[in-house]
C-alpha cells in the first residue's frame, strides 16, 4: 500500500488532485532507462553470420548489413520514420531514457521529436580502435567535454576479438578516457585484468547479451563484473542484431546467466540494471532511476502477476504495461487512467488496441505504421510494436 503524488514534471509529497484505484493488481515503478541503442537501426528481420560461423569484430557484420535485404527494405523509409519507430520501441517496453549510439551531428534535431527521452548530452566515440567509424571529435576531445559539462563519455570497447578489441581498455587507459565518466558497450573480450580496471576507474559497463550471442557466440563475463562491484546496466543494440525491446532482452539475459553459471541472476538486480545503474551510467541519477522525491516523475505501472516487485517485472511483456508517465505527462495507458489528461482524449494523442483492450498513446504510431507498410510494400511486422494498426494485435515476443 502506498501513493505517489506528481506536482508538475516531478515526484512531489504534495496532494495530486486525482487518485487512481489500482485495484491492488498493479505495481508502480520507475520508468525504464536502456543505455544502448542505435535508433536508426531498429529494423527488422536481424542480421547475422553464416549458420555455424560468428564474427571476430563488428566490422563484416557491417559490411553483411549493407548488403542485406533488410537493408533495402529499411532503406525505403526516412531516418525520420526509422527514429519514429525507435522511440515507440521504447515507449511500448517501458522505456522512456535512452542513449542513440550515433553523433549529436545525425540525431540533434531528430530526437527532441520522438515521444521519450533520448539523451542528448553525452561525450561519444564510436570505438576505440583504428577501424571505428570516427564518429565525434575524438576520444580524448570528447571524453574531455563530458568530464567539464558532467555528462557521460560512451563508446563501444572490446566488441570483438582481434588485438585492437582486445587492447581497447589499455587504449582508453593511454588515452587518459578511461574514469567514472566512461560508459563501455559490450566489453565481451575482457581479460581479468581489464575488470578490475573499469572496477577501480569507476567505468559503468552496458550488457548487450543478444547480440553479444547472435553476432560472436559469447558475451562478457558478467558474473566477474558484478562480483567486481561495476556498475553494470543493460543495453538492447539495435534491433539489427538484438532483441525486440528492453522487456525481451532482460528475459534473455537472464536465462543467459542461468545457462553460463548454473544459478539465478536476482531479479532485484535486473531491476536496479534498468533503472537506477542505468541513471547512474548516465550522469543522471539526481534526476531518474527512483521514485523519490524531487525526482521527475517517470514512471511504469505494470500488471501485477507475481507477487514479488521484482519478479513481476523482469517478466513482464508488453501487453503488462498499463501506464507510463514522462516528467509526469501521460504517454501511454489504459483508459482509466485517461483523467490524467483531463477526462478526454486531447489532440496529439490516439488509441490503439493492444491484447484486446484499447489504449491513449502520444502521437499517431498506427499512422506511421500504416504509411511505412505503403512504403515497403507489403503488411510488415515489427514485433516490437503490439499492435496493428487495423485494430488487432501483435503478440510480444520473449525473445528476439
Amino acid at each position: 500500500m502506498g501513493s505517489i503524488s506528481i506536482n508538475g514534471e516531478k515526484i512531489s509529497d504534495a496532494g495530486f488532485p486525482l487518485e487512481i484505484d489500482l485495484q491492488k493488481n498493479s505495481f508502480v515503478y520507475p520508468a525504464l532507462i536502456n543505455t544502448h541503442d542505435h535508433l536508426q537501426g531498429n529494423y527488422r528481420p536481424a542480421v547475422g553470420p553464416k549458420p555455424g560461423e560468428y564474427y571476430l569484430t563488428w566490422l563484416p557484420w557491417d559490411n553483411d548489413l549493407k548488403a542485406s535485404k533488410t537493408f533495402t527494405e529499411r532503406s525505403k523509409l526516412t531516418r525520420e520514420e526509422l527514429y519514429a519507430f525507435s522511440g515507440y520501441k521504447c515507449l511500448f517496453s517501458g522505456v522512456t531514457t535512452v542513449n542513440d549510439h550515433f553523433p549529436q551531428a545525425i540525431n540533434k534535431d531528430i530526437l527532441p521529436t520522438l515521444p521519450i527521452r533520448a539523451i542528448l548530452e553525452y561525450g561519444l566515440a564510436h570505438e576505440a580502435s583504428s577501424y571505428d567509424l570516427k564518429w565525434g571529435d575524438g576520444i580524448e576531445v570528447e571524453h574531455k567535454r563530458a568530464v567539464e559539462k558532467h555528462w557521460p563519455f560512451i563508446t563501444h570497447l572490446s566488441e570483438g576479438f582481434d588485438s585492437e578489441a582486445q587492447g581497447g581498455v589499455q587504449q582508453l587507459k593511454k588515452l587518459k578516457a578511461l574514469d567514472k565518466h566512461s560508459l563501455l558497450i559490450h566489453c565481451i573480450a575482457f581479460s581479468d585484468d581489464d575488470i578490475a580496471e573499469v572496477a577501480k576507474a569507476g567505468a559503468s559497463v552496458s550488457w548487450c547479451g543478444f547480440s553479444n550471442m547472435f553476432m560472436f557466440n559469447v558475451t562478457c563475463k558478467i558474473r566477474k563484473m558484478l562480483k567486481a562491484g561495476i556498475n553494470v546496466t543493460i543495453g538492447t543494440d539495435s534491433s539489427a542484431t538484438g532483441t525486440a525491446n528492453l522487456l525481451s532482452e532482460i528475459k534473455y539475459d537472464r536465462d543467459l546467466y542461468r545457462k553460463m553459471y548454473g544459478c539465478d541472476l536476482p531479479p532485484k538486480v535486473i531491476f536496479e540494471m534498468i533503472t537506477i545503474n542505468a541513471a547512474r551510467a548516465f550522469w543522471l541519477d539526481k534526476k531518474l532511476g527512483s521514485l523519490e522525491k524531487g525526482k521527475l516523475g517517470d514512471i511504469l505501472v505494470v500488471k501485477g502477476r507475481h507477487s514479488d516487485p521484482y519478479e513481476n517485472l523482469v517478466s513482464a511483456a508488453m501487453e503488462d504495461i498499463e501506464l507510463l508517465t514522462l516528467a509526469g505527462k501521460p504517454l501511454y495507458g489504459e483508459m482509466r487512467f485517461l483523467d490524467l489528461l483531463g477526462g478526454n482524449l486531447p489532440a496529439g494523442y490516439t488509441v490503439i488496441t493492444v491484447a484486446g483492450r484499447p489504449m491513449f498513446v502520444i502521437g499517431d504510431p498506427a499512422r506511421l505504421y500504416t504509411e511505412a507498410r505503403k512504403k515497403i510494400g507489403f503488411k510488415k511486422v515489427l514485433d516490437y510494436l503490439p499492435f496493428e494498426p487495423e485494430g488487432g494485435t501483435v503478440s510480444a515476443p520473449t525473445k528476439g
